[in-house]
């Protein structure tokens, strides 16, 4: 019998003109088991690159086992030749040269690898009331009574007075300790609870507690302090005047965990951009023989604004475009006009329980695959990238043709807030540049949420936009 018979008229033309995007666990539920299998070594990345420069180097790891070398400026290189160059151990990029030359443009895909936290201020050590306390100061869009009572650990780097580079890892052994910021108990919060939630913890109270036994010796002024900083120079050889020559960034010390009975989330710090990272950097090492050539950027410095020289506001990928172009006598002009980006970040996914400050029309959610973000900024789109219309075709297309499970959506309601990527910095250089990535739930919290159906979307998005 013919289906379309027992259809009313009504029910045909919404066929043809309604759109909706599927839960991809009911549309394809082949799907969750290749999810779940990508997710693996997913979390094995997050727990890797809890840092800028961690995530670098987890990154080159995978890049060298595929067979990437560094790259050479001024070298020629042949389609299929894969090459990485690393910024100042905090930014990377990754390419595989494509069949036509790069006068026809390249395709783009980058996402930024810092994340909020609580970095170390540079005189941090200090005792009061024989407890020896770490004084920091927040890194990136944080709410800051969610870093209070939580395990943090100790990652960084310093570079003692003899030039020579420590690496400092504590808390992530399970033989470490761990630090963590306190706050108040409910019988003696009431002045407390009349704060505003912005300031539940005040910046200047993010004070980590980094020991309470003294060095003994009646002759010493602050022993708890003076302990503290001996462990430390046991451990790692530094001193307090060490701390003026290092990075050292406080994170969350748990693990990236399955969330849910049916584990079909990512739990974990630093999803927000990692997840973009690792789908962008698996899909730039699965892209053996593409036609365009392929430039996989992984930056600083996005959650403060992009700045400094490591971030997408400085001049490193433009730098890196004029390379390519001069190795093959092109103008970088004409390869930035030809070229498409991708600027992969997240998004806020739906979340029920706050539903007041998303429109459930123009919103994300989980489990309905990687999300097209055709601007952000805040308010009448201030700050925004605002990708055209061909742009979006050229990218909608590539997904549907290759059968990705995209979405679209804004980042929560008009006037709610608002948030930027590096999408702007991009087509700044005169690139069609739109935004894609994951939905996120508890973004910029120190444990955020993501779908592996979306994950492993993004990464089909991505493996098809190289081809």
């Amino acid at each position: 019998m013919n289906d379309n018979k027992e259809k009313t008229e009504g029910m045909m033309l919404e066929e043809q003109l309604v759109w909706k995007f599927p839960h991809i666990g009911k549309d394809a539920p082949e799907q969750v088991e290749a999810a779940a299998e990508f997710c693996e070594d997913y979390k094995a990345f997050l727990d890797e690159g809890k840092t800028e420069r961690e995530c670098v180097e987890a990154a080159v790891k995978r890049l060298q086992a595929a067979g990437y070398t560094e790259f050479e400026k001024g070298r020629s290189y042949n389609p299929g030749d894969q090459v990485y160059f690393i910024n100042r151990k905090k930014a990377l990029i990754a390419t595989t040269f494509g069949q036509l030359p790069v006068c026809e443009g390249l395709r783009i895909n980058g996402a930024h690898i810092d994340s909020p936290r609580l970095d170390l201020k540079p005189s941090p050590v200090y005792e009061k009331s024989d407890i020896a306390y770490l004084k920091t100061h927040y890194y990136g869009g944080i709410r800051k009574y969610q870093w209070g009572t939580i395990p943090l650990a100790m990652h960084g780097v310093v570079v003692k007075k003899n030039g020579e580079l420590v690496k400092i890892c504590i808390g992530e052994d399970a033989a470490d300790p761990v630090f963590c910021v306190s706050d108040l108990l409910p019988h003696l919060s009431a002045k407390q609870n009349e704060r505003k939630l912005s300031e539940g913890l005040k910046g200047e109270e993010l004070n980590i507690i980094a020991g309470s036994i003294p060095f003994v010796d009646d002759s010493v002024k602050e022993p708890v302090k003076l302990l503290a900083l001996k462990l430390l120079n046991d451990r790692y050889g530094m001193t307090e005047g060490d701390f003026f020559r290092a990075e050292i960034e406080m994170v969350p010390a748990h693990k990236a965990s399955d969330v849910g009975l049916d584990r079909s989330l990512v739990g974990a710090y630093g999803q927000d951009d990692r997840v973009c990272a690792y789908t962008a950097l698996m899909a730039e090492i699965a892209a053996k023989n593409p036609v365009r050539t392929t430039v996989t950027i992984l930056a600083d410095k996005e959650e403060i604004g992009s700045e400094g020289n490591t971030g997408m506001n400085s001049d490193f990928l433009k730098h890196y475009i004029e390379y390519l172009a001069q190795a093959e006598g092109s103008d970088p002009k004409d390869v930035c006009m030809a070229s498409l980006c991708l600027s992969s970040d997240v998004n806020a996914a739906y979340d029920p329980t706050f539903s007041d400050v998303y429109e459930a029309n123009n919103s994300s959610y989980l489990n309905k695959g990687c999300v097209l973000t055709k601007y952000t900024g805040a308010r009448g789109k201030s700050g925004s990238n605002d990708a055209s219309a061909e742009t979006m075709a050229r990218v909608i297309a590539i997904m549907e043709e290759n059968g990705v499970y995209w979405q679209a959506g804004e980042l929560g309601a008009v006037d709610q807030g608002g948030g930027g990527t590096i999408a702007k910095f991009v087509s700044h250089l005169n690139i069609d540049t739109v935004d894609l990535g994951v939905p996120v739930i508890s973004m910029h919290s120190p444990f955020e949420l993501v779908s592996k159906l979306d994950v492993y979307n993004t990464f089909r998005a991505f493996e098809a936009f190289y081809k």
